[in-house]
């Protein structure tokens, strides 16, 4: 009875993270389009994140659906199969379509009646990393297809190691974080720490921890975001707590200011 119940906490909560993820990639969309500008942002988050999904959403359908893949884990995890759900895939398909919208208004702002902004410009480092992520990926050739699929999922896990670096560093020079939607942060933040508790359920339940060890990314996910997130939280509540003066993100309009925060 008690397997049961965690089964179900287990579904139940797979399903509750990937509806706060989800719903996490709408905020900042909505706030450009309310203001008309995507000035205190930059394109580097949702532009990175289009190839981190998409590799994501690769490595998920693969170790999900492919007979090949999943008999290559079994036989080097005991038999256990992944530990990828559904829901998994379904995130990863969602949060793809949400960064090629938001990452439009910033490439094409006239498409949007934006006024452009600075941050529209991919940054030279947001751009070798693409590059060189695409680079790593192509030079696998020889592996086992498990091994291959694994490098593309390490794609996702590199680009989340570093794509809040640029935000971070933007509201750093600016001093303020008015632009960056706190809502996305404050869904990141719930999603993660249910994707923890789901893996480790899914590990416990059955009885072997390669759960964790053989699906790095999914478990690194949810540890490196919470950190981002809490610097995110420290620099909208604590440090830069009221920069945004009386208007914040209620307003339909915010003043168009110089950001300095690109990482060329």
């Amino acid at each position: 009875m008690a397997i049961g119940f965690l089964q179900v906490l287990s579904g139940l909560f797979g399903w509750i993270y990937t509806l706060c993820w989800s719903l996490s990639f709408y905020p900042q969309p909505i706030l450009n389009f309310r203001r008309k500008s995507t000035s205190g942002t930059t394109v580097d988050f949702p532009l990175i994140n289009c190839l981190g999904f998409l590799a994501y959403l690769v490595s998920n359908l693969a170790f999900y659906y492919s007979p090949v893949i999943r008999d290559q884990y079994a036989a080097r995890h005991d038999g256990h199969t992944p530990a990828v759900a559904f829901n998994d895939i379904a995130f990863a398909a969602h949060a793809l379509l949400l960064s090629v919208i938001t990452t439009s208004q910033y490439l094409v702002p006239s498409v949007w009646a934006f006024t452009p902004s600075q941050g529209n410009k991919p940054s030279a480092f947001i751009t070798g990393t693409a590059t060189g992520a695409a680079m790593g990926v192509a030079a696998v050739d020889g592996w086992c297809w498990l091994d291959a699929v694994y490098a593309v999922g390490y794609v996702k896990l590199w680009i989340t190691l570093i794509k809040y670096t640029p935000q971070v560093v933007a509201n750093f020079r600016n001093k303020s974080t008015v632009g960056w939607s706190i809502w996305q942060i404050l869904l990141d933040f719930a999603g993660g720490v249910l994707s923890i508790a789901q893996l480790v359920l899914d590990s416990a339940l059955q009885g072997d921890w390669s759960g964790i060890t053989g699906n790095p990314v999914k478990f690194a996910l949810g540890n490196v975001s919470m950190v981002y997130d809490l610097v995110f939280f420290t620099q909208h509540y604590v440090l830069y707590r009221g920069a945004e003066g009386k208007s914040g993100e209620r307003e339909a309009l915010l003043e168009n200011g110089e950001e300095h925060g690109r990482l060329d």
